[in-house]
Order: structure tokens, then C-alpha cells, then sequence
């Protein structure tokens, strides 16, 4: 009988698998995958020296099997961190990005003050419910409601609000965009459309590609066409002065964004920002007052 794996020789053992698959980072992705599987820190590994059990020796080996298949390491462990909140993952999700944690920050510079009046917000295209989870937290007063057009997906979300002790300020609907909202009703629209052009979908890399859900990624010919119809509808929804905040894939197709805005009667003045590389990647609008005058979202 063959000697048990230390928690180090693990990690040896898994960096070199990975590293024979041809993966970018196997030493990080071993880390993560032993400190999601063992429960332990992720430098932990380097200073202990005990056994491991047969059964976490397995699950880990079938860990780095997984990703040797290109499978992200978030969707193997079954969660990723999203500003501080442990958001659980399912198949029908995309895998939060960490330039979405800018737009929450956007999205909560845009919001009212906190007043006698309790705010809404709408998470347009939830996925996972990492924007509505997280804005939550951060907004107490706030009442947000979650939509996807994919049930699955608003299954997912539901189940991350529960999971966070959310359920009485966050609702989750699987509807299409806007369309369960009545008008002058919301304070904020905020939204992580897919907004990718449909012919750069085949080139991704296998990991988005084969294991996020092609409706959460492929925004049409020019990546615009869900976003559009969003815009369309937000001018109903946002009460006088709402604020409008939504990510695109930046550069050319965040000022086509801002230029849409600009045309249309309503929205007097638009933003770009940037993201954490700073590339200019999210739009913000304010819809006129009631007054008429020319509001901008906070920064």
C-alpha cells in the first residue's frame, strides 16, 4: 500500500498535471483548487506537511481533471468572491467578472441618498444575482429586483439571495428585460447585457466559450441589440431623474452606446467610464427631472 499524499505533494502533484495540460497559471489554479476542495488557506499546502484522506486526495485529482479541460475554477468549486459576498455558481450563469464589481460601484454613486423613501433598483440579466446581491448589501434601503429572461438563471439568483439573507429586499422575476415593471417605478436600471458580437463567440476562450451560457455572451451582430432594446424600455421604467448604468465590451461600442443615449429625447447628459485596465467600458445616463433639468450620474 502506497504511502498517503502530504497536503504539499498534492499540490506538487496537481501544479504539474496542470501545467502538462498547457494551462496559463497551474500553480494558482492548483492553489484555489486545494483551498476550495480542502477547506484550508491557499498558501497553507507549503507549510503543512500531513496526509491527506483517500476521498480529498480523489476529489482533487478529479478537480484538476476538470480543469485540465479548460473547465473554470470557479464553476469546479462551486463559488467565487464578488465584492466580499460568496456567490454561488450554476451551469446556466456567467461567471462574474471582476470589472462588474466597477459597476456596482457606478451603479451606487448613482443612487439617491438615503431618505424616508426606500429606492428601487432593477438588475437587468442577473445571472447569478451578484449585482443585486452586492448592491443590497451595500444599500440596505434599497429594494432591488432581479430579472432574467432565462429561468434557470433566476432559479441561480434566487438561490444566492437566500443563501445571503437577502430575501427581503431582493426579488427575483424570470421575465424578459423590463417588460413585469411598471412605468416611473425604479431610481436605477443596471444591467451586464451580453454584448458581444455574434462572430466573436466561436474564438473565445474554452473556458467562456463552452461553459458560459451563449445567451449571457452573444449581444448580436454588432453586440448592441439586447442593450437597445433595454434603452428602449428603461425611459418607461426610471422615475424622473432615474439613473441608467450598464457595462459594454468598451472602446468603439461604449461610445456608440453614449451616442444612442444622446439622440434619444429624455437622457440629456451620458458618461463613460473606465474599468480597472482603463478602458472605458460603462455607460451611465440620467433621465431628465422632472424639472427638466440636466442631471448627470454621480461619480
Amino acid at each position: 500500500m502506497s504511502a498517503p499524499l502530504t497536503m504539499r505533494a498534492l499540490l506538487e502533484a496537481s501544479v504539474g498535471a496542470l501545467g502538462a495540460a498547457g494551462l496559463d497559471t497551474p500553480r494558482t489554479d492548483a492553489e484555489w483548487l486545494l483551498a476550495g476542495l480542502l477547506g484550508v488557506g491557499r498558501f497553507e499546502p507549503y507549510l503543512a506537511d500531513r496526509a491527506v484522506e483517500p476521498e480529498a486526495v480523489a476529489r482533487v485529482q478529479a478537480a484538476v481533471a476538470r480543469r485540465a479541460r479548460r473547465e473554470p475554477l470557479q464553476r469546479i468549486v462551486g463559488w467565487t468572491e464578488f465584492r466580499g459576498l460568496r456567490i454561488g455558481l450554476d451551469d446556466p450563469v456567467l461567471v462574474p467578472r471582476p470589472e462588474t464589481e466597477v459597476l456596482v460601484e457606478h451603479a451606487l454613486a448613482a443612487l439617491p441618498p438615503p431618505s424616508s423613501r426606500r429606492p428601487l433598483v432593477v438588475d437587468v440579466g442577473t445571472g447569478s444575482g451578484c449585482i443585486a446581491c452586492a448592491v443590497a448589501v451595500a444599500r440596505p434601503d434599497v429594494a432591488v429586483v432581479a430579472v432574467d429572461v432565462a429561468p434557470a438563471a433566476a432559479r441561480a439568483a434566487a438561490a444566492n439571495v437566500r443563501a445571503l439573507g437577502l430575501g427581503g429586499c431582493v426579488a427575483v422575476v424570470a421575465a424578459d428585460l423590463l417588460a413585469p415593471l411598471p412605468a416611473a417605478c425604479a431610481d436605477l436600471v443596471v444591467g451586464n447585457l451580453p454584448y458581444l458580437p455574434s462572430r466573436l463567440v466561436p474564438d473565445l476562450p474554452s473556458e467562456v466559450r463552452d461553459h458560459d451560457p451563449r445567451l449571457a455572451l452573444d449581444g448580436g451582430p454588432d453586440g448592441l441589440a439586447v442593450i437597445r432594446r433595454l434603452v428602449t424600455e428603461a425611459g418607461r421604467v426610471l422615475r424622473p431623474g432615474g439613473a441608467l448604468c450598464l457595462e459594454t465590451a468598451g472602446g468603439g461600442q461604449a461610445r456608440t452606446l453614449r451616442a444612442l443615449l444622446a439622440v434619444r429625447p429624455g437622457w440629456p447628459s451620458t458618461d463613460l467610464r473606465a474599468d480597472l485596465a482603463g478602458r472605458e467600458r460603462f455607460v451611465s445616463a440620467r433621465l431628465a427631472s422632472a424639472a427638466g433639468e440636466q442631471a448627470t450620474c454621480a461619480s
